[in-house]
């Protein structure tokens, strides 16, 4: 297994919320907003902010979830997609969000 795509399986299994980012795209910005409305405790990774990995983190993303694209959301270590789904999610988020303990 690659470097990146432990580090982004660690983040995945280690955090209730896991948001992969980039700091320009609108999409990630509505996503963490619809997290932080929500009340949830999240981590963001914002890819295009780390010099050394990012593009591989974001590589290994591929083979972890079958998504490129950002946002890429993760709670309680499943994927839940990109910023549509996690709308298309807005009546169950705070269950999911309860259950893994990032409210």
């Amino acid at each position: 297994m690659s470097a990146a795509k432990t580090k982004a399986q660690t983040l995945i299994n280690e955090n209730g919320v896991v948001v992969f980012s980039k700091s320009y795209c609108p999409y990630c910005t509505a996503t963490k907003s619809t997290l932080k409305d929500a009340g949830a405790k999240f981590t963001v990774l914002e890819l295009n902010e780390i010099v050394d990995d990012g593009p591989a983190i974001q590589n290994a993303l591929v083979e972890i979830s079958n998504q490129r694209t950002v946002p890429n959301v993760f709670i309680q270590g499943k994927h839940i997609g990109g910023n549509s789904d996690l709308q298309a999610k807005k009546a169950q988020l705070p269950a999911l969000l309860k259950e893994a303990g990032a409210l």
